[in-house]
């Protein structure tokens, strides 16, 4: 069954907090969601495999240790999960990225694809999917399935909010795929927006409110 994280480290907690307030602009909204994307990055990628390694240090040979196995692919749901890109690739600078696209129909509330452009080997990468809100689901669970029909197996979501909805949404279609989230927020509103939220990321992150 897929587990839920929430990382609520208190640098993390402060900063979403910061990003939360509707005073907050632009500027230090995306610089926020970048300091987060990357915190987070840490505990997404605390169970990579390490092996050992024989390098020089200054004074003589030693046995080290370096990560082995699978490379990584961050993939964002476009166009907020932009703003978690640059976090994760300031941790992973090797990782290649790849892009989906998919917006929210306002009369339906359904996710619609129009856009997805992989790295040729993506079904030979641990992916961390990104998108900074988990509202109805709709969207991560599309993707999510657009990404195992081009074979990847070994896949993580990451968000910043997410809705119980959200959740079980993921969960229900994708019991394979762990998702982490720095906060789990109440529930949805009429609208399908999170309670109590941030707003819109994609318009907070680009300034399109």
């Amino acid at each position: 069954m897929s587990q839920l994280h929430i990382i609520n480290h208190p640098l993390i907690t402060h900063k979403l907090s910061i990003m939360r307030n509707k005073k907050t602009g632009s500027k230090d909204f995306r610089e926020l969601l970048n300091e987060i994307a990357m915190l987070m990055g840490y505990e997404l990628t605390r169970d990579l495999p390490l092996e050992d390694v024989t390098i020089d240090t200054p004074i003589q040979k030693m046995k080290a240790k370096m990560i082995s196995g699978k490379k990584l692919a961050i993939v964002p749901i476009l166009r907020a999960g932009l703003g978690m890109v640059d976090g994760l690739q300031s941790l992973v600078p090797v990782a290649k990225v790849g892009h989906i696209g998919l917006y929210r129909d306002p009369e339906t509330h359904k996710p619609v694809e129009y856009y997805c452009k992989l790295p040729l080997d993506i079904e030979d990468r641990i992916v961390i999917l990104v998108d900074p809100m988990l509202a109805t689901g709709g969207s991560a669970s599309d993707a999510l399935t657009m990404l195992k029909a081009r074979g990847c197996k070994h896949i993580r979501f990451m968000c910043l909010v997410a809705a119980p909805e959200g959740v079980k949404k993921v969960q229900d279609d994708h019991p394979d795929v762990d998702i982490y989230t720095a906060a789990l927020d109440e529930r949805l509103n009429e609208h399908a927006y999170i309670v109590p939220g941030l707003g819109d990321a994609g318009d907070r992150i680009f300034g399109t409110l």
